[in-house]
Order: structure tokens, then sequence, then C-alpha cells
């Protein structure tokens, strides 16, 4: 896994925000950073937000953005910079963002030690 740097939005900052980042594997920031390089754009980060919904009751979203709002958790792996909202941020603190690519399966994964269960697709968790 890449070191990574915390930082938030706000010039008041408590440790316990600080260590509520999301950690990104080296094969998932390669992968965030060809996608951006096919965009064209390197002013967009990678948000990553817990939204209601799914079987389980909460699900992902994970998704580019240029904004950054007031309270954003703002991690950078690898010169990719990710963001979670404040309101995610207790539900995704330790999670670990990964990409995959076998011949089973190819895309994002995340591990987040903070969910109790999840449903049989895997999109959702509680």
């Amino acid at each position: 896994m890449t070191a990574g740097t915390t930082e938030t939005s706000t010039a008041d900052t408590s440790a316990a925000e600080t260590s509520q980042a999301v950690v990104m594997t080296d094969a998932a920031s390669t992968k965030v950073k060809n996608l951006l390089e096919q965009e064209g754009r390197d002013d967009l980060a990678l948000r990553i937000a817990v939204q209601p919904g799914g079987c389980s009751g909460l699900r992902y979203q994970l998704y580019f953005d240029e904004r950054t709002l007031d309270g954003d958790i703002v991690a950078a792996y690898g010169g990719v910079h990710v963001v979670t909202d404040r309101m995610s941020a207790p539900y995704l603190s330790g999670a670990t963002i990964d990409f995959v690519d076998t011949i089973e399966k190819q895309g994002f994964t995340i591990d987040n030690p903070n969910a109790g269960g999840s449903c049989a697709c895997g999109d959702s968790f509680h």
C-alpha cells in the first residue's frame, strides 16, 4: 500500500477527523490515475461516500468530483486524492479501496472493517 497524507478542508481539525481517512492500495491508485489520464483531467479527486439504500441498508458511492466541501477529509495516495464527506467518514474509517483484475472479477473493492455484514451482491452493507 502507498503511504498517504491526510488533511481536512477546515482549519479546525481534530486528531479523530484526520484518522478517519480511507486507505487506497497501489493497484487502486494506479487505476484511478489511468482513468483520470483517459479523461484528460487532473483536477478531479476520487470521492467515496455512504448513502442509504441497497439490500443491507447502506451502499457505497465512488465517483470523480471536482468539489471540496467544508469538513471533507482528504487523503493523497500516489498523487490521487481520496475525498470523504464528514457524514460518511465514521462508516469508512479504516476502509481500504483496492482494484482487482482477475479472470473472475474486475473492479474496485472496498474492505470495510466497520461493516457488520453485507448482502449477497456485495454492493451494500450494514
